[in-house]
């Protein structure tokens, strides 16, 4: 089942006797976790009817055990597994999935990882449980995700400032989610609108000197400016680390090299291509006029020569590499 599947039915009062929620992304197996630890049960009832177990800590047997009890006093017991990745082994499972107790409610949060598809007791899983697989959201998604989480609050947020939280916080959702609701609780009386300048000063991310800014300088072929955020990340190094700023360039000179393919250059079609916001087309059309197709196959290619250096291969610091790659992509 999807997120948004499974939500939808906790929201309505649908619970199921098993859910194993599992993948690389932790944050959706925690709102889901968190959702029904909260609304399963009423607060009266969590003392006799709600046990927490961690996987460290616990076994299949004790699970299991836990699972086939009747709830107190009440017409349904929560059982929640969280960190399940550590337990030792899932035997034992099997035998509770074939009939498991209608009156409990299972939770497993199996975070980092996945079941192997294959194995006898995921099979099982995918018949009897809610299974839901987590995965990362790749970073060029993130701004979309920003955009409708907020959306879901209630809330909006400019462009620039959902590229600024993820050129600094990249795909890290449960990072982001907390930073958003921060900046929420500091919006102004009657703003419902995030803007850079609310990330800059409740942040600390500036809105003038970040990776999303750089880009654009080199688009603009702003050499003045462009050298400004090169020297300012120079003597910022620890907020600013290279490795971070050649990760964003290498993403997007390799949206200007795709860019250069794309037939229909519609604004339409070119966001839908580059996934991207529509806001944003502009500006991979002026950078792919600064930065021909030759011209966008060498700068990735320096790119790569920058990393290698930055990871060892070169004596010289961080702050000169930058400057010297920002002048020859410049000139």
């Amino acid at each position: 089942m999807t997120f948004d599947a499974i939500m939808t039915a906790l929201k309505a009062g649908t619970y199921k006797p098993v859910y194993f929620l599992m993948g690389e992304e932790p944050y959706f197996i925690d709102v889901i976790t968190d959702y029904i630890v909260n609304h399963a049960l009423p607060e009266s009832e969590r003392a006799f009817n709600q046990l927490v177990l961690y996987g460290r800590d616990t076994d299949m047997g004790t699970i299991v055990g836990s699972s086939r009890k009747f709830p107190m006093m009440a017409s349904r017991q929560l059982i929640v597994v969280k960190e399940a990745q550590h337990l030792r082994s899932l035997e034992g499972l099997e035998s509770y999935l074939s009939e498991p107790l209608q009156s409990t409610i299972l939770v497993f949060a199996y975070k980092y990882k996945k079941l192997d598809k294959r194995i006898k007791v995921a099979k099982l899983l995918a018949e009897k449980a809610v299974v839901f697989d987590s995965e990362k959201i790749r970073e060029d998604k993130v701004p979309a995700w920003i955009t409708s989480h907020l959306g879901s609050l209630g809330y909006q947020i400019e462009p620039k400032a959902a590229s600024l939280l993820v050129d600094f916080l990249g795909n890290d959702l449960g990072r982001i989610a907390g930073e958003l609701n921060k900046l929420i609780l500091v919006l102004p009386d009657g703003s419902k609108m995030i803007t850079p300048a609310l990330i800059e000063k409740n942040i600390g991310i500036s809105k003038d000197f970040n990776n999303f800014e750089l880009n654009k300088a080199l688009a603009s072929k702003d050499v003045v400016k462009a050298n400004r955020i090169a020297n300012y990340f120079a003597g910022n190094q620890k907020k600013n680390p290279l490795v971070l700023t050649l990760s964003s360039l290498f993403y997007y000179f390799t949206k200007i090299l795709l860019f250069h393919g794309i037939s229909d250059k519609s604004r339409e079609n070119v966001a839908r291509e580059l996934g991207i916001n529509p806001y944003f087309v502009n500006e991979y059309q002026q950078a792919a006029k600064t930065f021909p197709l030759a011209k966008t196959k060498q700068v990735i290619s320096w790119l790569r020569q920058y990393d290698l250096k930055a990871k060892g291969a070169s004596a010289a610091s961080e702050g000169d590499l930058l400057r010297e790659l920002v002048y020859r992509i410049l000139h």
